[in-house]
């Protein structure tokens, strides 16, 4: 198993971009396809440490679901919650390595853990 591994939407452009950046750089991250296998709320909690945000920065703030769930984002649990329901709710993509991680929002903020 890779000790990079990419939580990643493939109908998501930037996805597909941080997943060729990584692979450019001959990283051949664990993909996964977080919409198909949702991710834990143990998971998430990993992820929000490695990143060092707070749970409700993982959020994608400006989809229609996030307004719809009313999700109360000072509570890291009912976050984490919302996300391990609707999967839509997570920011992407996210790439993690080892004991770091990162949104990579642009992509090419990749090439800062890499």
């Amino acid at each position: 198993m890779s000790s990079w591994s990419i939580i990643y939407n493939p109908n998501c452009s930037k996805s597909r971009k941080a997943l060729q950046i990584l692979r450019e750089h001959k990283i051949n991250p664990t993909i996964i396809d977080y919409l198909q296998n949702p991710l834990s709320r143990e998971q998430l909690s990993d992820i929000a440490d490695k990143i060092g945000v707070e749970a409700h920065q993982l959020l994608r703030k400006k989809e229609k679901a996030f307004v719809e769930a009313n999700i109360d984002v000072t509570n890291d649990m009912n976050v984490f919650d919302a996300m391990v329901d609707n999967p839509s709710l997570i920011e992407r993509p996210i790439v993690v390595h080892k004991e770091k991680a990162l949104i990579a929002r642009p992509p090419e903020k990749l090439l800062d853990i890499i």
